[in-house]
């Protein structure tokens, strides 16, 4: 292998899994049909972080803002608070998309079961905290996959190494 070849391969990202989380949701809120697109937002209830990097939980309070902006395609924007056993709080920010067929689409919308292999669900998230010991989460970059049921989203959150 060459120096140049040693050194791309030495810059390659690599992925390492920070946290599962389960987020515990209500019922939609439904705005309707908006310039933007149909406009909903689905109150965040509760829920669980555990990973080897962070655990604890998911404060009631947030929610997630979506634009349903066709028949297959959702953008998905998720404001909350992780909290961990010892009290330190972590601010996530998440944005992605949430595409599958029209009949799959429909069926998340209305609440339906639809098995997460047929849903392509990709994130962004942005942490940000005042805890010492989880500072590493305001200095790196993330990214997420996600799976919807009709009472919670299951995310797994990974960071760009």
């Amino acid at each position: 292998m060459s120096g140049i070849d040693e050194l791309k391969e030495s810059l390659a990202p690599r992925l390492e899994h920070v946290a599962t989380v389960v987020v515990d949701v209500g019922a939609p809120q439904e705005v309707g049909d908006t310039p933007q697109g149909r406009r909903r937002v689905i109150p965040i209830t509760g829920g669980t972080v555990d990973g080897p990097r962070l655990r604890g939980k998911v404060l009631p309070g947030g929610a997630d803002f979506q634009i349903i902006r066709s028949a297959t395609y959702t953008d998905i924007h998720a404001r909350y608070v992780i909290e961990t056993p010892d009290g330190e709080r972590v601010y996530v920010e998440n944005t992605g998309i949430r595409t599958g067929s029209a009949e799959d689409i429909a069926r998340l919308a209305r609440g339906e079961a639809v098995d997460p292999a047929r849903i392509y669900f990709r994130s962004y998230p942005r942490f940000e905290t005042a805890s010492p010991a989880l500072g590493w989460m305001n200095e790196s970059l993330f990214i997420g996959t996600g799976a919807r049921y009709p009472d919670r989203v299951e995310l797994r959150f990974y960071r760009i190494c």
